[in-house]
């Protein structure tokens, strides 16, 4: 299985309709296929234009670790130094904060991953981890 182009924009719209829904501040929304790809992405009326890189890095970080962006957040805090090393690896492409989550398909395979940027970081996941669950699919913040 892998997310389509309709399937992402779905996501990105549920996930839009969460921030604001939830007063959150303008968001900026990218969906990325399991190679990291970027499928489709959105940045709201407002939201400043440097905005598709954040969330290219959150969700990039993602799907080439195998981790949610909490998780990343955690292993960068304990082991600041093996981070700091996969970012080099990645040529700085990674963001290693919530806001990343992992799109699993229903074999529990990673199909992709969802990047929100914009509000808090916790609220950028719960935007993404939105998006994910009003098509079918489970996210991994």
């Amino acid at each position: 299985m892998e997310i389509g182009i309709e399937t992402a924009r779905r996501i990105i719209a549920a996930a839009q309709e969460t921030g604001v829904a939830r007063g959150m501040k303008p968001l900026s929304v990218v969906v990325l296929d399991a190679g990291g790809h970027p499928i489709a992405f959105e940045r709201a009326d407002g939201a400043s234009p440097g905005r598709f890189e954040i969330a290219r890095g959150k969700a990039y970080g993602a799907v080439m670790l195998g981790m949610g962006g909490r998780a990343q957040a955690e292993r960068a805090a304990s082991g600041p130094a093996f981070m700091a090393a996969i970012n080099g690896a990645f040529g700085g492409k990674v963001v290693p904060v919530p806001g990343g989550v992992l799109v699993r398909g229903a074999e529990g395979a990673v199909i992709g991953a969802v990047g929100v940027t914009g509000d808090t970081s916790d609220n950028d996941a719960e935007a993404a981890l939105a998006g994910i669950a009003a098509v079918g699919l489970t996210g991994e913040a």
